[in-house]
């Protein structure tokens, strides 16, 4: 029943983060959706390798397995980094919002009562290189997943 329990929190605290993401992405906001990944462009890809092992391996893993039970609370009450391989949730996100939460961190994407560990990476990295570095783990995914992620983005963009 544990478990139960876990998945509903995961859920509710999905549907804030849902929800703020429609909130900052929504008409008139000012977020762009026009972001891209591009997991084809090989020096793109090249470039997002680096990033991700100088800024997002040592939490999210080398292999993108994340940590461990990334779906349950630490003792302060944060979320574990989810892995960004098949098995993890990212690639239920459309690239803009993978894009935001990559830079603003998701603390900010879902209001101010959410916490992460995540940072944002704003200040840390260019436009550029976050797309990189979405682009590498994009390129990583299986076939099928990936597919998967397009409609994600086409649905996105038809809303």
């Amino acid at each position: 029943m544990k478990d139960k329990g876990v998945f509903v929190i995961g859920g509710v605290v999905g549907a804030a983060i849902v929800y703020g993401i429609i909130t900052f992405f929504g008409p008139g906001a000012g977020g762009d959706q026009s972001v891209e990944l591009r997991p084809d462009d090989l020096k793109l890809v090249a470039l997002g390798k680096k990033v991700y092992d100088a800024n997002c391996a040592s939490c999210h893993g080398r292999q993108f397995e994340g940590q461990d039970n990334w779906r349950e609370r630490d003792a302060n009450g944060l979320l574990p980094a989810p892995p960004h391989d098949e098995t993890g949730h990212t690639w239920h996100h459309p690239d803009a919002v993978l894009f935001a939460l990559t830079k603003y961190g998701p603390s900010v994407m879902a209001g101010e009562d959410y916490q992460s560990a995540m940072p944002g990476f704003e200040d840390v990295l260019t436009d550029e290189e976050i797309l990189a570095s979405l682009s590498y783990v994009k390129s990583r995914w299986p076939a099928e997943i990936r597919q998967r992620h397009d409609q994600i983005n086409l649905s996105a963009k038809q809303q």
